[in-house]
C-alpha cells in the first residue's frame, strides 16, 4: 500500500458553509436504555469527503450513537437524516440507507462457511443484484486492495485477527456506500496486527470515503481526521479539527483524558 507522509489531515480540510449540505444530520438526539439515558440532545453533522473520529471514556455514548447511524440501534426522540433520508421505525428508509452505510464491527463478523471471496460477494450479488461475475471480479480489487489477494480462497479461521478486519472492511466496500461506520474496528486485535488495518483506513481516508470511526487510537485520530468528538456521559463536549483538539483544548476533562490515553 502506498503510503505517503500527511501533513494536517489525511483527507484534508473540509469548509463547512452553510452552503454545503451535510451527508449526515443529527438533530437533538435522545436515546434510554431503561432507566439510563445514554444519549442526550445530540446534535451534528457530517459532510462528504470527512473523516470524523469519535473518541471518549468507555460507556461515554459514542458506540450507541455511531449504531444509530444506521439503525442498529433506534432513537427515542429527534431526527437522523442520510443523504436525505430520515431514519425511523420506516423498513423501506432502514433498507435505503443500510444499502449507503457500510459498518465494520469491533468482532469480524464473517461467515464461517464461507471462503474469502464468498463473505465479500453475497450481499452484491443479493443486494446490489450483480452477477457471479461481476461481484468477483470487483472482490478482487478490493482484496488487492487491502493486500489479500492470495487468500481468496481461504476460510475466515485460517486468517489472522487482523486479516479478518481487512477482509470485513472489503466486505463492506463491497456495497459501494457512500459512508463507512467504524466501531472500535482494532480493539479486538492484538499489538501487531492494528498497523495493518489501521493502514488500511488511512488509504481510503485518502481515496475520499466518508469515515466515522469511534477508536482509542490517537494517533490515528491525530494524522488522519479532520475533526475529533469528545463524547461525555451522552453528550458532545467538544468537537474540533485534530491540531486545535490535541493541542490546544482548555476544557479540563479532555485534558485529563488525554492525559490518561498518554500514561
Amino acid at each position: 500500500m502506498n503510503m505517503t507522509e500527511p501533513t494536517a489531515g489525511i483527507s484534508g480540510s473540509l469548509e463547512q458553509s452553510p452552503e454545503r449540505a451535510p451527508l449526515i444530520v443529527a438533530e437533538k438526539v435522545n436515546k434510554h436504555f431503561g432507566a439510563f439515558h445514554v444519549i442526550k440532545d445530540v446534535s451534528t453533522s457530517f459532510y462528504q469527503g470527512e473523516v470524523a473520529v469519535i473518541i471518549g471514556a468507555s460507556g461515554s455514548g459514542k458506540s450507541t450513537f455511531l449504531r444509530m447511524l444506521n439503525r442498529l440501534e433506534s432513537h427515542d426522540s429527534g431526527r437522523i437524516v442520510i443523504d436525505g433520508i430520515e431514519l425511523n421505525a420506516d423498513l423501506k428508509h432502514i433498507d435505503a440507507v443500510r444499502r449507503e452505510v457500510g459498518m465494520v464491527f469491533q468482532s469480524f463478523n464473517l461467515f464461517p462457511h464461507l471462503t474469502v471471496l464468498d463473505n465479500i460477494t453475497l450481499a452484491p450479488r443479493r443486494v446490489r443484484k450483480l452477477s457471479r461475475a461481476q461481484a468477483n471480479e470487483a472482490a478482487m480489487a478490493l482484496l488487492a486492495k487491502v493486500g489479500l489477494s492470495a487468500h481468496v480462497h481461504k476460510y475466515p479461521h485460517q486468517l489472522s485477527g487482523g486479516q479478518q478486519q481487512r477482509v470485513a472492511i472489503a466486505r463492506s466496500l463491497a456495497m459501494q456506500p457512500k459512508v463507512m461506520l467504524f466501531d472500535e474496528p482494532t480493539s479486538a486485535l492484538d499489538p501487531e496486527m492494528i498497523k495493518e488495518v489501521l493502514d488500511v483506513m488511512k488509504d481510503l481516508a485518502r481515496s475520499g470515503m466518508t469515515m466515522i470511526v469511534v477508536t482509542h487510537e490517537m494517533g490515528f485520530a491525530r494524522e488522519v481526521s479532520d475533526r475529533v468528538i469528545f463524547f461525555e456521559a451522552g453528550q458532545i463536549l467538544e468537537e474540533a479539527p485534530p491540531e486545535a483538539f490535541f493541542g490546544n483544548t482548555r476544557n479540563e476533562r479532555i485534558r485529563a483524558f488525554l492525559g490518561q490515553i498518554a500514561n
